[in-house]
Protein backbone atom coordinates (compact mmCIF):
# COMPACT_ATOMS: atom_id res chain seq x y z
CA UNK A 1 0.00 0.00 0.00
CA UNK A 2 1.52 3.41 -1.01
CA UNK A 3 -0.65 6.57 0.31
CA UNK A 4 0.55 9.43 -0.72
CA UNK A 5 0.51 13.61 0.38
CA UNK A 6 0.72 16.60 -1.19
CA UNK A 7 -0.02 20.06 0.81
CA UNK A 8 -0.88 23.44 -0.76
CA UNK A 9 -2.87 26.85 0.61
CA UNK A 10 -4.52 26.26 3.86
CA UNK A 11 -3.34 22.38 4.12
CA UNK A 12 0.73 23.07 4.33
CA UNK A 13 0.75 22.92 7.26
CA UNK A 14 -1.66 19.83 8.65
CA UNK A 15 0.74 16.99 9.25
CA UNK A 16 0.49 13.71 7.62
CA UNK A 17 2.06 11.33 9.05
CA UNK A 18 -0.97 10.17 11.10
CA UNK A 19 -3.38 10.37 8.26
CA UNK A 20 -0.88 8.18 6.49
CA UNK A 21 -1.08 5.23 8.68
CA UNK A 22 -4.56 5.95 8.51
CA UNK A 23 -5.12 6.13 4.83
CA UNK A 24 -3.05 2.61 4.81
CA UNK A 25 -5.27 0.87 7.52
CA UNK A 26 -8.63 2.11 5.76
CA UNK A 27 -6.92 0.18 2.39
CA UNK A 28 -5.95 -3.01 4.43
CA UNK A 29 -9.49 -3.59 5.71
CA UNK A 30 -10.74 -2.56 2.25
CA UNK A 31 -8.55 -5.89 0.48
CA UNK A 32 -6.42 -3.09 -1.34
CA UNK A 33 -3.23 -3.89 -0.22
CA UNK A 34 -1.72 -3.13 -3.62
CA UNK A 35 -3.34 0.16 -3.98
CA UNK A 36 -2.05 3.10 -4.54
CA UNK A 37 -3.60 6.48 -3.16
CA UNK A 38 -2.72 9.94 -3.44
CA UNK A 39 -4.43 12.75 -0.57
CA UNK A 40 -4.04 16.48 -1.20
CA UNK A 41 -4.62 18.41 1.31
CA UNK A 42 -5.91 22.42 0.12
CA UNK A 43 -7.56 25.23 1.33
CA UNK A 44 -10.70 26.85 -0.06
CA UNK A 45 -8.50 28.72 -2.56
CA UNK A 46 -7.62 25.88 -4.39
CA UNK A 47 -10.82 23.39 -3.68
CA UNK A 48 -13.30 25.85 -5.10
CA UNK A 49 -11.96 26.01 -8.79
CA UNK A 50 -11.86 22.19 -8.55
CA UNK A 51 -15.34 21.71 -7.38
CA UNK A 52 -16.90 24.66 -10.10
CA UNK A 53 -14.95 22.87 -13.21
CA UNK A 54 -15.94 19.05 -11.89
CA UNK A 55 -18.61 19.13 -10.39
CA UNK A 56 -20.49 22.76 -11.51
CA UNK A 57 -20.70 24.15 -7.88
CA UNK A 58 -19.11 27.20 -7.42
CA UNK A 59 -18.59 27.02 -4.03
CA UNK A 60 -15.68 25.10 -1.66
CA UNK A 61 -16.91 21.66 -0.77
CA UNK A 62 -14.79 19.54 1.97
CA UNK A 63 -13.81 16.15 -0.14
CA UNK A 64 -13.62 15.75 -4.15
CA UNK A 65 -12.06 11.87 -5.17
CA UNK A 66 -10.62 11.49 -8.85
CA UNK A 67 -10.82 7.88 -9.56
CA UNK A 68 -7.66 6.71 -11.74
CA UNK A 69 -8.19 6.60 -15.43
CA UNK A 70 -9.84 3.45 -16.46
CA UNK A 71 -7.40 2.93 -19.70
CA UNK A 72 -4.76 2.60 -17.09
CA UNK A 73 -3.42 -1.66 -16.68
CA UNK A 74 -5.66 -2.96 -13.84
CA UNK A 75 -2.36 -4.26 -12.10
CA UNK A 76 -1.02 -0.88 -11.80
CA UNK A 77 -2.67 -0.48 -8.71
CA UNK A 78 -3.65 2.81 -8.95
CA UNK A 79 -7.39 3.68 -7.13
CA UNK A 80 -6.90 7.67 -7.56
CA UNK A 81 -6.56 11.17 -5.88
CA UNK A 82 -8.58 12.67 -2.78
CA UNK A 83 -8.35 16.27 -2.31
CA UNK A 84 -9.58 17.58 1.38
CA UNK A 85 -10.21 21.24 1.93
CA UNK A 86 -8.48 21.48 5.36
CA UNK A 87 -10.44 24.70 5.90
CA UNK A 88 -13.23 23.37 5.30
CA UNK A 89 -13.09 20.44 7.55
CA UNK A 90 -12.43 22.71 10.21
CA UNK A 91 -15.37 24.54 9.36
CA UNK A 92 -17.39 21.21 9.94
CA UNK A 93 -15.72 19.85 12.93
CA UNK A 94 -16.12 22.93 14.96
CA UNK A 95 -20.51 22.80 14.04
CA UNK A 96 -20.02 18.84 14.46
CA UNK A 97 -18.52 19.73 17.45
CA UNK A 98 -15.40 17.44 16.63
CA UNK A 99 -12.02 17.47 16.23
CA UNK A 100 -10.60 18.58 13.38
CA UNK A 101 -8.78 15.10 13.03
CA UNK A 102 -11.69 13.39 13.34
CA UNK A 103 -13.45 15.19 10.41
CA UNK A 104 -10.29 14.70 8.40
CA UNK A 105 -10.47 10.90 9.51
CA UNK A 106 -14.19 10.94 8.12
CA UNK A 107 -13.96 12.79 4.50
CA UNK A 108 -10.40 10.36 3.81
CA UNK A 109 -13.11 7.58 4.62
CA UNK A 110 -15.54 9.11 2.50
CA UNK A 111 -13.19 9.92 -0.43
CA UNK A 112 -11.66 6.67 -0.25
CA UNK A 113 -15.19 5.06 -0.56
CA UNK A 114 -16.09 7.60 -3.74
CA UNK A 115 -12.82 6.15 -5.55
CA UNK A 116 -14.27 2.12 -4.83
CA UNK A 117 -17.34 2.80 -7.10
CA UNK A 118 -19.96 4.28 -3.79
CA UNK A 119 -21.88 6.95 -4.06
CA UNK A 120 -24.45 8.50 -1.59
CA UNK A 121 -25.37 11.18 -4.11
CA UNK A 122 -27.19 7.65 -6.49
CA UNK A 123 -30.01 6.59 -4.27
CA UNK A 124 -30.88 6.26 -0.84
CA UNK A 125 -30.17 2.93 -0.93
CA UNK A 126 -26.45 3.56 -2.20
CA UNK A 127 -26.63 6.26 0.96
CA UNK A 128 -26.97 3.88 3.37
CA UNK A 129 -24.73 1.58 1.97
CA UNK A 130 -22.13 3.88 2.19
CA UNK A 131 -23.12 4.85 5.19
CA UNK A 132 -23.01 2.14 7.10
CA UNK A 133 -19.48 1.07 5.50
CA UNK A 134 -18.04 4.36 6.44
CA UNK A 135 -19.16 3.73 10.26
CA UNK A 136 -17.72 0.05 9.94
CA UNK A 137 -14.34 1.86 8.75
CA UNK A 138 -14.33 4.40 11.43
CA UNK A 139 -14.70 2.04 14.19
CA UNK A 140 -12.42 -0.32 13.41
CA UNK A 141 -9.75 2.44 13.33
CA UNK A 142 -10.61 3.38 16.64
CA UNK A 143 -10.52 -0.41 17.83
CA UNK A 144 -6.58 0.07 16.40
CA UNK A 145 -6.13 3.26 18.43
CA UNK A 146 -5.54 5.37 15.40
CA UNK A 147 -8.45 7.42 16.38
CA UNK A 148 -10.99 8.55 19.39
CA UNK A 149 -14.23 9.27 19.19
Amino acid sequence: MTVEFARKGAGKHYPTSELKKIGASILKVLERRQAELSVALVGDKEMRPLNAKYRKKNKTTDVLSFPADPSMPSNSGLLGDVIISVEQARRQAKERNNSLKKEMVTLLIHGILHLLGYDHERSQRQAKIMATLEQKLFSHLCERGLIKL
